[in-house]
C-alpha cells in the first residue's frame, strides 16, 4: 500500500476516484475509535512541512462516532452530541504509515485539519548515574536513590548492535 493516498477536487488523475474510495474506507474504520483532531493555519509559504503539530490548547481527542464520506464531504459525530458535523474537502491526503488524514476544507483555504490515531506517548524515566549490572543476555540499570531498576533483555544481534553503537 502506498504511504500517501491523495484525492484532489477536480483532478484529472485517473486514480482520483480510487483514492477517494480508499480514504472513504479508512475514514469509516475510525468508527468508535479515539482520534486526535488538530487544526492549523497553512504557512504563507505553503510549506506543509513547516507546520508545528505538537499539542496545542485547542487540539482535541475524542471518540469518533458515525464517520462517513458522502460525495466529497466528511461527516462525523462527537459522543453525546446529537448534531452531525461535516466539512467539504478540497483535498484529502491519507498518510497510511502514520494513520493520519489531512483535510483541506473548501470553505477555509488557509486551514488544514489533521485527524487520526493519537500519537503513542511513552512513559519516560530519567536515571542519573545508575548502577549498571550485566547479566546473561541482559543489562540492568539501577537507581538506588529512586529505587528503580530497568532491565533490558537483548538477543545476540541486539547485544552486538548495542556494542557497535557504544563504540561508535
Amino acid at each position: 500500500m502506498e504511504p500517501k493516498t491523495i484525492w484532489q477536487y477536480g483532478s484529472s488523475n485517473p486514480d482520483n476516484g480510487d483514492n477517494l474510495e480508499t480514504i472513504r474506507q479508512w475514514w469509516g474504520r475510525l468508527a468508535d475509535e479515539k482520534v486526535s483532531w488538530q487544526q492549523r493555519l497553512i504557512p504563507d509559504s505553503g510549506d506543509l512541512e513547516a507546520i508545528d503539530w505538537e499539542a496545542q490548547r485547542f487540539d482535541e481527542e475524542f471518540v469518533l462516532t458515525s464517520p462517513s464520506l458522502r460525495g466529497i464531504t466528511l461527516y462525523w459525530r462527537k459522543p453525546g452530541s446529537p448534531d452531525e458535523r461535516n466539512t467539504t474537502a478540497e483535498r484529502l491526503e491519507l498518510d497510511s504509515n502514520r494513520q493520519k488524514l489531512y483535510v483541506f476544507p473548501q470553505s477555509q483555504k488557509q486551514l488544514v485539519v489533521r485527524v487520526g490515531v493519537p500519537e503513542l506517548k511513552y512513559d519516560k524515566i530519567a536515571l542519573k548515574n545508575p548502577e549498571i549490572v550485566v547479566e546473561e543476555g541482559a543489562i540492568a540499570f539501577r537507581d538506588n536513590r529512586q529505587l528503580v531498576e530497568v532491565k533490558i533483555s537483548l538477543s545476540e544481534e541486539g547485544l552486538e548492535e548495542l556494542k557497535e553503537k557504544l563504540q561508535g
